[in-house]
């Protein structure tokens, strides 16, 4: 096996499916499978899921709510689709626990390294809610930072989208792939990969990332059945 240890990092809109808001229950089930199927390989599994299905911050301060008290409703939504996502594991039978940037007993424990890299050794799937339990950080940011935290091999990125473009390749058709960049190729070219934080914490940390189209059934399986799919950026 090429990876032992993955954070995958998923938006919390696609969670919405096709009714653009909330959690649809076909859509949950959906990444609950493709998860239970890399567990299945002995893969450990962090994940960190947006909010945007709920509540986003920086949406939030566009509608006159104050921008810090806006992310921290941000993070409660994310902890919401984490327990979801808690539930619809547990329901197929594979341990999963919630770790909160923030603390908010009696619903989950509170983030550390340690703890994650301990249930993760347990064989759970560990999904880290809250953010980085601070306001102006994105979910991108919180990805980055628990995948370092819990020395992950390999941070992805599910998207809509089967990699990175050189333009958006749902408004231009003649956009173009890349199969592979280095951090300093993505940043001369401008390539919004994810937020500047995040990009900056894998690159200092040599995190490799991977960027593919997590609605493509078993993408992460022949992720880490060592095929390329997607596109892969590094150091």
């Amino acid at each position: 096996m090429k990876y032992k240890r993955i954070l995958l990092k998923i938006s919390g809109e696609s969670l919405a499916g096709p009714q653009n808001h909330g959690i649809h229950p076909g859509q949950l089930r959906y990444y609950a499978e493709e998860i239970r199927k890399v567990r299945d390989l002995g893969v450990q599994i962090g994940v960190v899921i947006g909010g945007g299905n709920i509540f986003r911050g920086l949406q939030g301060a566009d509608k006159g709510f104050d921008r810090i008290q806006g992310d921290y409703m941000g993070m409660l939504a994310t902890v919401i689709n984490s327990m979801a996502l808690q539930g619809e594991l547990e329901s197929m039978g594979i341990q999963a626990t919630v770790l909160s940037g923030l603390a908010i007993d009696p619903v989950c424990e509170r983030m550390s390294s340690r703890r994650a890299i301990q249930y993760l050794e347990q064989g759970h799937v560990v999904i880290m809610g809250a953010g980085t339990g601070n306001p102006f950080f994105t979910t991108d940011s919180c990805g980055a930072l628990r995948a370092v935290e819990i020395k992950a091999d390999l941070l992805l990125k599910g998207t809509r989208v089967d990699g990175v473009y050189d333009s958006d390749p749902e408004k231009n058709p003649d956009a173009q792939k890349f199969d592979e960049l280095t951090f300093g190729e993505a940043y001369e070219r401008g390539l919004h990969i994810m937020d500047l934080t995040a990009f900056t914490l894998c690159r200092e940390n040599n995190m490799p990332v991977v960027v593919f189209d997590i609605n493509q059934k078993d993408n992460l399986l022949h992720l880490m059945q060592g095929e390329r799919t997607g596109t892969l950026i590094h150091n």
